[in-house]
């Protein structure tokens, strides 16, 4: 039988998971070729492949070159990517295409908003801010949290509340201290605020889902089990990094959905090869 719309779309999915750029391009271009017509899901998914591979500028072409109007969702994969990749200007054009749109959502500013700080620009993250303020966007708080024993336990960010806070903040410093052995050094170009690098240090280890895996591995009975964590924001790619490490230190599988995928983590290494 000829392969349809949904084959090609699976084989291109398939592609950019596995790093094959070219061959998912080029399985794309060869759509109109058989009499097939990409639709919206079969560009986006172009999108991102090229994204990940670094690739804005192509990228951008193929949504510029759409024979049918983009969504929002295309741009803000687009401008998902230029944040992997700390292009500003083009961040700078792809959040404008969004705001034309109607967009209000506070992903799309906040991402803008890491880019500048990456590149340590904090006139413009404090621009950004009152433009949020101007358009009553507001930035939702990030919290994770993990299941034990029947009950749901919820952290926020630098989160005291937990009756265990004391065993927890223990197991961050002892996480703290063998990361060391292993070369960490802090991705402090994650914290959006204009502080020391130490007052920076200090923010990071206290991400919600660093105090939920923490929580985990103290209550872990089993630890055949891997240690569960929901994120309600994307995960933080000093979070990420820790979390790798933690999941080869330990020797435990750690799960952690965030609002785009599964992250799993075991032996060091990420299923999303590093790319969210």
């Amino acid at each position: 039988m000829e392969p349809d719309e949904v084959s090609y779309l699976a084989a291109i999915c398939a592609c950019n998971h596995a790093g094959l750029v070219d061959e998912g391009y080029k399985l794309f271009t060869s759509m109109q070729s058989l009499g097939l017509t990409p639709n919206v899901k079969h560009y986006g998914s172009v999108v991102d492949l090229l994204g990940r591979a670094g690739r804005l500028q192509q990228a951008y072409y193929v949504i510029d070159s759409m024979p049918m109007l983009p969504d929002m969702v295309l741009w803000q994969t687009l401008l998902g990517a230029c944040k992997t990749y700390k292009n500003v200007d083009m961040a700078e054009m792809v959040t404008r295409k969004l705001v034309e749109m109607g967009s209000t959502s506070d992903g799309n500013f906040v991402l803008l908003s890491n880019i500048y700080a990456a590149h340590e620009r904090w006139a413009d993250v404090g621009r950004i801010r009152d433009v949020m303020k101007s358009k009553d966007v507001r930035k939702t708080p990030g919290f994770s949290y993990i299941e034990e024993k029947g009950v749901i336990h919820k952290f926020y960010n630098a989160d005291k509340a937990h009756k265990h806070c004391k065993q927890i903040h223990g197991k961050l410093e002892e996480i703290r201290f063998k990361m060391k052995e292993f070369g960490y050094a802090a991705e402090t170009s994650f914290v959006l605020h204009d502080i020391g690098d130490e007052e920076k240090e200090n923010a990071l280890y206290q991400h919600s889902e660093k105090l939920a895996v923490a929580f985990g591995l103290i209550c872990a009975e089993d630890e055949a089990r891997p240690i569960q964590v929901i994120k309600n924001l994307r995960i933080c790619g000093d979070c990420h990094v820790v979390i790798k490490l933690i999941s080869k230190m330990y020797n435990r599988e750690i799960i952690v959905r965030d609002r785009v995928r599964f992250h799993r983590f075991k032996d060091g290494t990420c299923s999303c090869r590093d790319y969210w």
